[in-house]
């Protein structure tokens, strides 16, 4: 078996690279030049979901894949079982970039397929081992809870319900940022200043991790519930004071020379980034903060992908956890995209079609330079000659 099947995290972060770099120009395409898409949704909302349903779910894929048997000791996600569910996902992308052409409901079925299958394969190891992460697999099912919900307004044409779903969906995987952030970021910040010799304590103070999920809990329920609203704007408020107190108690600045490290202090900023933006726009109705999905689309969910899918091929393929220049500059180009997308269309001196080009843009290079480091990487055995 080739080594692209040979643990849970190759295929699916390989998937999750193509797809970010080949979907997001190609969506800039139709909007400013007219190419089709040969999809029978609106180009926006095929934009929305393809990165959510498909970008983002092919990484958190990867990522439970390798997460799970590390959690539980129980034996990887390897040969013919994870090649048919990475097709799985592959056959989705292909109906939902042709819908045209195929009944609705076997789109949606086959698109629907994925994230059960997904929870049939790492549910049994966490059961088996009682483990604490368990609660996860609800995550799975509200990602695909929303994923119905869109399906459902694309099949009744609800101008309103399709959005709404992808806006819960967003919200969903800001939720697992915050979990799986409040693990990482601190422990991978601790251990790289001990390598350095510095043993600067992290002072996290027991109440944030709650606090923090409850915020970004209330966000979810908020955007269910009252979307737009005052309401919802006020509770973005309350997390963004959360997370920005919680991320400040990481020390964030004593990891400026460790681009593996500071990466996930940057794309954890963006939390408190845009839900201060999303406060400023639904509070304050400040035109210049409307964008503010796309500080935590890009910002906060791309970004803290690219530096966990970074961090982890290294991490499982024997190989030491220093990233190169070229890999540190697409941090820095992601991070790049999400100022210009966010902000750019009411501070930036060009059209708005102009602006998404340009983020586009850099958001392509970027990940175009992850291909180009981790393509190699993903499809190679493991340094250390060990299996996997």
């Amino acid at each position: 078996m080739t080594p692209l099947f040979g643990y849970g995290f190759r295929p699916f972060f390989l998937a999750a690279g193509i797809a970010a770099f080949l979907l997001v120009p190609w969506w800039v395409a139709n909007l400013g030049w007219g190419v089709p898409l040969g999809i029978s949704w609106p180009p926006a909302l095929w934009h929305g979901h393809e990165m959510l349903f498909g970008f983002i779910v092919a990484a958190i894929a990867g990522f439970l894949l390798t997460a799970v048997p590390s959690w539980t000791g129980a034996r990887g996600f390897a040969g013919w079982p994870l090649a048919l569910l990475a097709a799985l996902w592959l056959l989705g992308r292909l109906c939902a970039a042709v819908s045209a052409i195929l009944p609705a409901a076997l789109v949606a079925v086959i698109d629907l397929a994925f994230l059960p299958a997904l929870a049939g394969f790492v549910l049994p190891a966490l059961l088996r081992s009682r483990n604490r992460n368990t609660p996860l697999l609800f995550v799975l099912l509200a990602l695909w809870a929303a994923d119905v919900a869109f399906y459902r307004g694309i099949a009744r044409g609800d101008a309103a319900l399709a959005p709404h779903a992808l806006l819960v969906g967003i919200d969903i995987v800001l939720l697992l940022v915050t979990v799986i952030g409040g693990r990482i970021v601190p422990a991978f910040t601790s251990s790289a200043l001990k390598q350095q010799g510095r043993s600067l304590p992290l002072h996290a103070w027991r109440a944030m991790t709650p606090l923090a999920v409850g915020a970004m809990l209330a966000v979810v329920i908020g955007d269910i519930l009252a979307p737009g609203s005052l309401a919802a704007g006020a509770i973005a408020l309350a997390g963004c004071l959360v997370q920005g107190v919680r991320l400040a108690q990481w020390r964030p600045l004593s990891t400026r020379s460790m681009p593996i490290v500071w990466v996930l202090h940057l794309a954890y900023l963006w939390l408190p980034i845009g839900l201060a933006l999303k406060a400023l726009a639904l509070i304050g109705g400040l035109a210049f903060a409307a964008y503010y999905l796309h500080a935590l689309t890009i910002g906060a969910a791309a970004l803290m992908i690219m530096a966990v899918m970074s961090r982890a091929a290294l991490g499982h393929t024997g190989r030491p956890l220093v990233v190169t220049r070229s890999t540190a500059l697409a941090y820095g180009l992601l991070a790049a995209a999400a100022l210009v997308r966010a902000l750019g269309p009411a501070l930036l001196p060009i059209a708005y079609v102009h602006c998404v080009a340009l983020a586009a843009a850099l958001w392509t290079a970027s990940f175009g330079l992850f291909l180009w480091a981790y393509v190699p990487i993903l499809l190679s055995a493991r340094a250390d000659g060990k299996p996997g």
